[in-house]
């Protein structure tokens, strides 16, 4: 008997033992159609975990025995999604690069809360048309407007709740997928037409502030809800009867915003992460480099974290080397031929100017090579040159041959990390305009604003 007893304890032991490799190992995994990388990349908290290889079915794969549980960020260059993963979930997504937010699915064990989450960012951009014309209601209308959508999300959110066994880090993730959405229109709302109007006209129009968190640890690296804040923070901000549009891009504003963040956020990893957005949108304004070095001192007193205060002046002396008169810095870039050739030998003897374009967004590309042709006209001097932000592949070279451009003035990044970190290419619309010499004329020129024009004609020759 007592032999008995200690083989019934082993047995249990042993289930014991795989119940929790089973509750707490995850498997993540998925296939890639037209890839632009050949990686997949898991972030938390904006630290990278890992970098899956695609093998030769475009497929990633592994499993973790030991992982904190929470909001992750999987990025197949140059495109993010945001994935819950808890314990025990087993998880498998697909997703097509060439049209990848509508494409991105998941299925297995801990799928139906992303793809609820999936289900309601697609729902949300589907009344993005229907809402812009929404804001030249009254407050009370749009508030009302605003509420009915509400209610519909929270009711899908209520059958899906029901159907499924929830974490409590589930259900707030899946609730916060609609309801800061929704606050962050509300918020805009006010920010545009004005907050006094937003009052006047209702007096209760900010009561939604009521029942939301403004320290969230969880949701701290969570676009919406960071979308929300920032938006929130905003609105703080702006003294009385200033106009937001008029205060936005001033470095007197993003000041204030820092300070707010001070005042307002005591979680130390959303006042980073905060402060972080705050000063990446200071920074990248290029109209302000003169007043960059007093942002930095607020910043610096209100940021605690050494990764990001690194980021933040690494960004900053990036934007000193773009500025006119410099080198362009060098970086390795991919000819149509596939070999790899330095941009300092690539840029000299004409004057250039450096557009960029993305294999998943190739409505884009189509729509600068017809910006390309009209400038060519009016430009002959200058040599138009494309920069692809992906590698080269089949699919790009065959529709450069269909729509004969000609490959000589493409090329394609190498390091996609490196080049936008040191270009600082933030938008696909930068144009980049350089002296027969490699030599920067505009380092933060929008390539397609009619603006760009004029740089053109004022450095023509």
């Amino acid at each position: 008997m007592r032999r008995l007893l200690l083989f019934f304890c082993f047995l249990i032991l042993i289930q014991c033992a795989e119940e929790q490799e089973i509750n707490y190992s995850v498997f993540f995994g998925g296939q890639i159609i037209n890839p632009s990388s050949k990686f997949v990349s898991l972030y938390k908290y904006d630290q990278l975990l890992d970098s899956l290889p695609l093998d030769k079915q475009n497929r990633f794969s592994k499993r973790f025995d030991s992982l904190n549980f929470g909001l992750f960020t999987m990025e197949h260059l140059p495109e993010k999604q945001i994935v819950l993963i808890e314990a025990g979930d087993s998880i498998w997504t697909r997703a097509n690069m060439v049209d990848f937010n509508t494409s991105i699915g998941f299925s297995g064990k801990g799928s139906a809360k992303n793809n609820f989450m999936m289900d309601i960012y697609s729902s949300l951009q589907d009344e993005v048309k229907f809402l812009s014309s929404a804001y030249a209601l009254s407050s009370k209308m749009f508030k009302q407007t605003i509420d009915s959508l509400l209610n519909e999300k929270k009711e899908e959110w209520i059958r899906f709740e029901n159907q499924n066994d929830l974490s409590i880090l589930a259900q707030k993730v899946t609730q916060a997928s609609y309801i800061y959405p929704y606050a962050n229109r509300l918020e805009r709302y006010a920010l545009i037409r004005g907050k006094k109007n937003a009052i006047k006209q209702d007096s209760s129009f900010f009561n939604f502030r009521k029942y939301l968190v403004y320290g969230e640890n969880d949701l701290a690296f969570y676009e919406p809800y960071i979308t929300y804040l920032i938006s929130y923070l905003s609105q703080e901000a702006l003294l009385e009867n200033q106009a937001y549009f008029q205060q936005k891009n001033k470095t007197d504003f993003n000041i204030r915003r820092l300070q707010v963040i001070d005042e307002k956020i005591n979680n130390p990893v959303l006042r980073n992460n905060l402060a972080r957005t705050v000063a990446y949108e200071e920074l990248v304004n290029f109209e302000n480099h003169r007043q960059h070095d007093l942002f930095l001192q607020f910043y610096f007193a209100i940021n605690t974290s050494p990764v990001y205060l690194k980021e933040i002046l690494t960004l900053h002396q990036a934007l000193q080397s773009m500025e006119s008169g410099q080198f362009l810095p060098e970086a390795l870039l991919e000819t149509h031929l596939g070999e790899i050739r330095s941009s300092n030998l690539l840029f000299k003897g004409q004057p250039t100017v450096l557009y960029f374009w993305s294999q998943t967004q190739m409505n884009h590309f189509k729509r600068t090579q017809e910006k390309v042709a009209e400038l060519k006209n009016q430009f002959p001097k200058y040599r138009f040159v494309g920069i692809c932000i992906q590698p080269y592949n089949e699919l790009v070279r065959d529709y450069q041959k269909i729509m004969n451009i000609d490959p000589k003035n493409q090329f394609a990044v190498v390091n996609f990390e490196k080049i936008s970190n040191d270009w600082v290419v933030t938008l696909l619309n930068k144009g980049i305009v350089l002296d027969k010499n490699g030599k920067i004329l505009e380092g933060f020129g929008n390539f397609t604003s009619p603006n760009f024009e004029n740089k053109l004609k004022k450095f023509y020759r």
